[in-house]
């Protein structure tokens, strides 16, 4: 299909959010399973507090510009995210970086539904009490990854996500944020009220809010810089895509505020609820990724109405998962439309199976398939470090290059003033590329600090 043939299909396609269908929409993408399950261990690891202001200024320097050059792109390309460089001015050398950020979030989502139905899978034995009936949680984890479950959990969030996505935008993608975000909201002020009211929360509360500057170091500074880059959904095509589908009145400049603000709330109510949480019964906060599904759950079976608890907070990261879900899926399926005219049923279901039998492998390797490993990773990581490290910092900087250098028509694009305009345009040339690709090192463990 030519450039010119798909831009024809794009203009005639009638999908478009609302304003706030849009924001819950991009909000519903970054509030993933990363800012409940990564950010906490990561914050654990680099010292608390003062981890959390450097990812606030790495969230305003890098993630906001960035924000908008995808939005900015995506909205003046009107299509998927393989041809959004070439369809605001870009030589079609450019549509080989647009392919990448269509496979990405294909890959990811092959394993990240696999977490997903992990968080499901611990909601329903939280709230039926199986989960705290063995205090063994660690077996717990260790017996479930291992058998054939995760792979059953794993088709039942593929199956929400797709049920979803296959009702379009504003049926399907916009209703299904309107009704989680706000219930997620809910959740979090409720999960943070029990948190911050535990006998010996005072303590996580302080770890996170009172900053000791002497634990940052060079190595907390890149993987906070990395965190807000992936929190918000930056270099995965998602915000191309959405793009293509916000309404030409909709200011791109609030929208971007509004979505960061999003975001950083949503990780500092993550923040208190882990940390008081963890604290009040002496776990340490820095146990990586066994801390939401095995020190938690040691957590919450301790504490009155712990059952309770504990299936709201795995029904919160649940929705948390799959918002974003909804989100990975959508960039491919957009991409099928526009490429061999698929309609939007064929392409859902026809991309889901395939994610679906990529993901089985992942899922096995972590039990049942112990020789899916390579190098000492297992293929469940293997799939993670490909597309986390090096796919997605690649795809955040082809966006600061492209635009900081070739768009010309980035400064109607993008709806900023003028002085705001020289500021965005100072950051995506000069700061941000440097920072993305100090990312893209520090990730690929090209360079290492200790």
């Amino acid at each position: 299909m030519s450039v010119q043939n798909s831009t024809n299909t794009s203009d005639k396609k009638k999908e478009r959010f609302s304003s706030t269908g849009f924001i819950l929409a991009a909000i519903g993408s970054s509030v993933g399973l990363g800012n409940m399950w990564k950010f906490p261990y990561i914050t654990g690891e680099n010292g608390g507090a003062a981890f959390f202001l450097l990812f606030i200024v790495c969230l305003l320097v890098i993630g906001l510009p960035v924000l908008l050059a995808e939005l900015a792109i995506g909205r003046s390309g009107r299509g998927s995210a393989a041809t959004a460089f070439v369809r605001v001015g870009g030589r079609r050398g450019w549509k080989g970086l647009g392919i990448l950020q269509v496979i990405a979030p294909f890959m990811i989502l092959s394993f990240y539904i696999i977490v997903a139905g992990w968080t499901l899978h611990y909601a329903v034995t939280a709230f039926s009490g199986n989960l705290f009936s063995n205090t063994d949680f660690a077996g717990q984890f260790s017996q479930f990854v291992s058998g054939y479950m995760p792979i059953f959990w794993q088709f039942v969030a593929l199956l929400i996500t797709g049920s979803v996505v296959i009702l379009g935008i504003s049926g399907g993608i916009e209703k299904f944020n309107k009704v989680l975000i706000p219930s997620l909201v809910i959740l979090l002020i409720v999960l943070m009220i029990r948190a911050v009211t535990l006998p010996g929360s005072e303590e996580g509360v302080a770890f996170f809010l009172k900053p000791d500057f002497s634990q940052l170091t060079a190595e907390s500074a890149l993987v906070a810089l990395g965190h807000a880059f992936f929190s918000l959904s930056l270099g995965m095509g998602i915000l191309l895509t959405y793009g293509s589908y916000v309404r030409k009145e909709q200011s791109l400049g609030s929208a971007t505020l509004a979505i960061g603000v999003g975001d950083l709330i949503y990780a500092f109510i993550a923040g208190l609820i882990i940390f008081p949480t963890t604290f009040s019964f002496g776990i340490a906060p820095d146990q990586g990724p066994s801390l939401v599904f095995i020190a938690l759950p040691a957590a919450f079976s301790a504490m009155p109405w712990g059952g309770f608890f504990g299936g709201l907070f795995f029904i919160l990261l649940a929705i948390a998962a799959l918002t974003s879900a909804v989100s990975l899926l959508e960039v491919p399926v957009s991409y099928t439309m526009e490429r061999f005219s698929w309609s939007r049923k064929r392409s859902v279901w026809t991309l889901a199976a395939l994610i679906f039998l990529l993901g089985i492998p992942s899922a096995l390797s972590l039990g049942m398939a112990p020789g899916l490993t390579f190098g000492g990773k297992a293929f469940f990581d293997w799939v993670d470090f490909i597309t986390s490290n090096i796919m997605l910092p690649i795809g955040g900087l082809a966006i600061t290059i492209f635009a900081g250098y070739f768009w010309k028509g980035a400064a109607e694009a993008s709806g900023l003033r003028a002085g705001w305009f020289r500021v965005w345009l100072f950051m995506l040339r000069y700061i941000a590329p440097i920072l993305v690709f100090l990312v893209l090192l520090h990730t690929s463990g090209l360079i290492k600090f200790k």
